[in-house]
């Protein structure tokens, strides 16, 4: 077995165990405590974190598009089909949070809508759809690329060791790995895959409960929230215990294709025409107004829409960008650069486009109807209850229930499993290219993602917080991908400058 980094991995959970407590000890002083850091931080690093992102989307155009696209990382054929690789940066990505926000999304952006757009008219919900698309399109996965596409070239490349962002900002400055600096950043890392993970499982496993419970007529209970999580836990633990190959390859696979499923099912037994013209003027929309979109920042209205929506998202996919990055690095052996770039922007995007498209269109259709009040029952707190009744508005509605907590629960299941996988990684000095962390050491980060928000439902502590702190963690983690970005590229133009690069070449420095 591999050396573990024990003192990484005991500082780590420390640290979260230290955040939890105070949770349960002060949970309204740091409630308001990270509230207080993450309004000013957005206000003060907000125009940064929006050009941060636009840019890096303009730069890995480029790059896609250029000859250094050609580079092939690792000296091998791709290890998993185009479907599969595809269905694992998604699945690893997106989180169950993904179809909890399809159904309700859009309905916020009504009375709060962005572009100075005035509330409640023709114009606020003709632009709530494209506003989703957005916030989980081009710019999310440009934020995870940014992350992934450095440490492919870094570990395929280079042959750098160790699959880690300390690895990588170790090569590019000079420091040392297992200095202050470089235990800073991977402490930064594993605390924001706690912050947001457990998030995603305190919010997601509440609603899969509500659905079920309701599917099968009986009262949801804390009991029925602590089993959802346990065979959650079970799933996600025994994928990442078997491999990649073995394990999160055939979930995600079998994920993506009941989405697709979910999503057909919907089109054909629902408001069909609607869906599909809804999401073409939606998808006209976005890509319309995307470069306002971007850099909106509404510096005379005021209306905190940029602040409260878009640099929110950004800095959470931000929190989201290293577990992904890292994992997409290590399922990407053999593909080009250009295709990685490719296809986690644009398969990443069009795989959000469709799931939004027709589940938020399908709200929308029961909203303007008058079966579903979205907007009043979200401005009530009743966010699981809309979500019940659209889906009670259509034949089979117990089936399309079901789908609905088989796909939540897989979703949760394989970005737990990606996340388990790249917090081993980080904790396992000097991996090699066709090295995988110890399947026990993957276990183990399994059973830590399961237990802290078990604890917080447990104590009943304020789960926003753990987000909000997680967050906030965002802004330095910029820096730490500002970095990578200057050391990928000064690798790469020093590499190749002078060197023709042919479409069929593998990468061999």
């Amino acid at each position: 077995m591999k050396k573990i980094d024990k003192l990484l991995i005991s500082v780590s959970v420390s640290i979260v165990l230290v955040v939890v407590g105070l949770l349960y000890l002060q949970p309204e002083a740091s409630q308001r405590v990270a509230n207080a850091i993450f309004s000013k931080m957005t206000s003060w690093f907000g125009s940064f974190t929006l050009l941060f992102t636009f840019l890096g989307f303009l730069l890995l155009i480029y790059i896609a598009a250029s000859k250094y696209g050609n580079i092939r990382f690792g000296n091998s054929e791709p290890e998993y089909s185009t479907f599969k690789w595809v269905s694992m940066m998604i699945s690893c990505g997106l989180g169950s949070a993904t179809v909890y926000w399809a159904f309700i999304e859009w309905a916020y952006y009504i009375g709060t809508p962005g572009l100075g757009i005035k509330e409640g008219t023709q114009r606020a919900f003709e632009m709530s759809l494209p506003y989703s698309m957005f916030h989980w399109g081009f710019s999310a996965w440009t934020l995870y690329a940014l992350v992934g596409i450095p440490i492919c070239y870094h570990f395929y490349v280079r042959k750098n060791k160790g699959l880690s962002l300390s690895a990588i900002i170790s090569q590019i400055t000079g420091i040392k790995q297992n200095g202050i600096i470089g235990r800073i950043v991977d402490i930064m890392f594993i605390f924001i895959c706690f912050g947001g993970l457990s998030i995603t499982l305190g919010v997601s496993v509440p609603l899969v409960s509500r659905i079920l419970s309701s599917v099968l007529g009986i009262t949801p209970t804390f009991t029925m929230n602590i089993v959802l999580i346990l065979i959650i836990s079970v799933v996600y633990s025994l994928s990442s215990y078997i491999g990649l190959k073995k394990g999160m390859a055939m979930i995600s696979n079998m994920n993506t294709k009941l989405a697709i499923v979910f999503c057909i099912g919907i089109v054909i037994l629902g408001p069909g025409l609607f869906i599909l013209a809804n999401t073409t003027n939606s998808l006209g929309l976005m890509i319309q107004n995307f470069v306002q979109m971007s850099l909106f920042t509404d510096a005379i209205g005021k209306s905190g829409f940029s602040q409260n929506w878009t640099i929110f998202y950004w800095l959470y996919w931000i929190t989201y960008a290293p577990f992904t990055g890292i994992f997409i690095a290590k399922v990407s052996k053999g593909r080009t650069l250009r295709s990685v770039i490719i296809n986690t922007i644009i398969s990443g995007s069009a795989g959000c486009f469709l799931f939004f498209g027709v589940i938020s269109s399908l709200s929308i259709d029961r909203h303007i109807k008058g079966l579903v009040d979205m907007v009043g029952m979200l401005g009530n707190g009743q966010d699981v209850s809309a979500i019940i009744e659209v889906l009670k508005t259509l034949p089979l509605s117990s089936v399309f229930m079901v789908i609905f907590c088989i796909v939540s629960v897989l979703f949760l299941a394989t970005t737990l499993d990606g996340a388990a996988f790249t917090m081993a990684s980080t904790a396992t000095p000097g991996l090699k290219e066709n090295e995988e962390p110890h399947p026990l050491h993957r276990l183990f980060w399994c059973i830590a993602l399961a237990l802290v928000p078990l604890t917080m439902i447990f104590i009943k502590a304020e789960l926003g917080t753990i987000k909000t702190a997680a967050i906030i963690t965002g802004v330095p983690i910029i820096l730490v991908m500002i970095v990578m970005i200057y050391g990928w590229l000064k690798w790469m133009i020093n590499d190749y400058k002078a060197t023709p690069i042919k479409n069929n070449e593998i990468g061999n420095l």
